[in-house]
């Protein structure tokens, strides 16, 4: 994204920063980002941006950069290179750094961060600054009622289960009308559960208000339950940023395809007229121009790509199976070696070792170029 204000014309000045139009901008814009700690290169060159009232996410495993994002977004780090807009501001840049107060952000953290020796309300109404006391005490009994807490206002922190002391941190955030909220690992401490329920919740909450918000986690089922957007990181960069249906069914890379959701590769050859002949058949699919025929690819198959079906001549060794309620997972070997993962319903209880038929039915061809 280019956001070089000065050549479009709609730059101002304002203490020094460029100011746009916050109504021809995304919410959110990161360009050329880079940050490091000392020699230890953290974010190199990452781009993306968040429209309002969208609800973004940087997934990714331990390690990858995205909590540095994160901090460089609320402003507590400063940038080696490129630039943070926030509605129209200018707030990072080399040389540049606006303090957080100035952001308008808002930030749920992954401790909380509650006053323990602070009601419910009274840690609601701590971020709050403008107004007098009878227009504070009002947003705090309209977020508590946005979060579901009213009964429980006069409680104390430690009186509260984790998800109320997560819902108490997000009223907090939400109080002061933040242009942007910022959540970094909110539910890491939840038991699953929780974690799952809660994040829906979150989200129900999030678009009622038509918060723009940017989700920081390594769990990519609390992302795809949260965002509308995703960004997939490693090593300081983002290998895709896309929807959450185009990440798990279009994926951009191999690593893409291996980190979010389950599947399995087999091996396929190239025939032309964007058909690969694999194991189970020959099947069609997009296939890139510059793969000559003969191109050994590999392609990636869910769980949802094999359906059960005892009709079949095509038959599969069950390896292993995983008890999920409505679901069996099975792994399954075919006769020529490879193997495949397929969800099948739980009253088709099949054992070890048995021999199942199955079906391939791809909607969407996933292959990469074997190196």
């Amino acid at each position: 994204m280019s956001l070089n204000l000065r050549e479009s014309g709609k730059s101002a000045e304002s203490d020094g920063c460029l100011i746009a139009d916050p109504l021809t901008l995304p919410l959110l814009a990161i360009s050329g980002l880079r940050h490091a700690y000392g020699s230890n290169v953290v974010i190199k060159g990452l781009s993306f941006s968040l429209n309002k009232g969208t609800i973004g996410c940087l997934l990714g495993a331990s390690g990858c950069g995205k909590t540095t994002v994160l901090r460089c977004i609320a402003g507590f780090e400063p940038v080696q290179a490129g630039e943070i807009w926030l509605n129209g501001h200018l707030v990072s840049r080399r040389g540049v750094l606006v303090s957080t107060e100035a952001r308008h952000v808002g930030m749920v953290f992954q401790d909380y961060a509650l006053f323990p020796h602070l009601t419910v309300a009274e840690n609601v109404a701590f971020g709050l600054r403008d107004g007098d006391r009878a227009a504070r005490a009002h947003r705090v009994n309209e977020v508590l009622e946005i979060v579901r807490l009213t009964e429980l206002r006069d409680h104390y922190p430690d009186e509260l289960s984790g998800g109320q002391q997560q819902r108490v941190a997000l009223a907090r955030a939400l109080a002061p009308r933040p242009d942007l909220l910022l959540l970094d690992e909110p539910f890491s401490n939840l038991d699953v559960e929780l974690r799952a329920r809660l994040s829906v919740e979150v989200r129900e909450i999030l678009k009622e208000q038509n918060t723009t918000a940017i989700l920081v986690t390594h769990d990519q089922h609390e992302a795809f339950n949260l965002a509308d957007e995703i960004g997939l990181m490693r090593d300081g960069v983002i290998e895709q940023w896309d929807t959450p249906y185009r990440l798990y069914h279009e994926p951009a890379s191999r690593f893409v395809a291996d980190f979010i959701g389950q599947g399995m590769f087999l091996p396929g050859t190239v025939l032309g007229d964007n058909r690969v002949r694999l194991e189970l058949g020959v099947f069609h699919g997009s296939i890139p121009r510059d793969w000559p025929q003969g191109t050994v690819v590999d392609v990636l198959l869910r769980p949802d790509d094999i359906l059960h079906d005892d009709a079949s001549p095509l038959q599969a060794q069950v390896l292993h199976k995983a008890f999920r309620g409505a679901e069996f997972l099975y792994t399954l070997q075919l006769s020529g070696g490879g193997r495949v993962m397929s969800l099948v319903p739980s009253h088709h209880n099949h054992a070890i070792g048995e021999k199942i038929g199955i079906r391939l039915e791809i909607d969407h061809l996933v292959a990469f170029r074997r190196e």
